[in-house]
């Protein structure tokens, strides 16, 4: 049973993508514009932001810093005064750097708080109004698996991940009955700039466009958890539910930290 509607045509549809420079969000980004959506894609590189709109007519990019409140405030309003309305907002953004408690650095840790989380929690203040008056709309975060439950060299990205699976959740609560959609986006490894970072083999790892056709394949039908890929998401669900003497001995000697 879907717990969104499905999206069954997105032609003309306003998908704004903030975070959609590389990676996960711009193979997502691509594969709407082909299926005839207006695509909005934002982040901090200018030259990416810029070849992406140049080579895909009828989108629009807007250069952005998602820890910039005022940013993502002015980017909505240009997005409604131009097409009128905002279908789905999506947010992709996000920040890695491995860190242990034995090498911890505060700035680090602040800094993936500032973009994985409070970037969000500004883009829900300034769409929000917009979606509440409209009546319809959606909303999407990215999370990962990796907040599912902690994780070796996750100290400082597990918890915002984690965070914004609460978020979701609570969201989707509070918007549902209201006829506005929610939807969390738990990806498991993708080749993406930020896992380049891991210094270990990443189980089942997939290109951002297989990422992508995940995600559409999640929103049309309907589900509020889109997870992939499912050979490797699934174990990480059963993981995530022993109890904690096992699961910290079951990490520990899978990875060998």
């Amino acid at each position: 049973m879907p717990l969104n509607p499905r999206i069954t045509d997105w032609a003309g549809r306003v998908v704004w993508l903030v975070g959609a420079s590389t990676g996960i969000g711009r193979a997502t980004a691509e594969l709407l514009h082909k299926q005839g959506a207006k695509v909005v894609v934002s982040a901090r590189n200018v030259a990416l932001i810029g070849s992406f709109e140049k080579a895909h007519a009828g989108s629009l990019g807007l250069v952005l810093d998602v820890t910039d409140h005022a940013a993502l405030a002015g980017a909505t309003q240009q997005i409604v005064a131009k097409f009128g309305r905002l279908d789905m907002a999506v947010y992709c953004a996000g920040y890695h750097q491995p860190m242990r408690a034995t090498d911890f650095k505060l700035d680090v840790a602040l800094q993936h708080d500032r973009i994985n989380y409070v970037g969000a929690l500004y883009l829900l203040d300034a769409v929000l109004p917009v979606l509440l008056k409209q009546g319809f709309g959606h909303l999407s975060l990215v999370s990962s698996v990796a907040g599912y439950r902690g994780l070796p060299t996750s100290l400082a990205y597990g918890p915002t991940k984690a965070a914004l699976i609460n978020l979701a959740q609570t969201l989707y609560l509070d918007l549902h009955p209201l006829g506005i959609g929610a939807s969390l986006i738990n990806p498991g490894f993708v080749e993406t700039p930020l896992t380049a970072k891991n210094e270990f083999t990443m189980p089942a790892l997939i290109t951002p466009d297989e990422a992508a056709r995940e995600i559409v394949k999640g929103w049309e039908a309907g589900r509020f958890e889109i997870h992939f890929p499912r050979r490797f998401t699934l174990w990480m669900k059963v993981l995530s539910h022993l109890g904690d003497a096992l699961y910290f001995k079951l990490v520990s000697k899978t990875t060998g930290m």
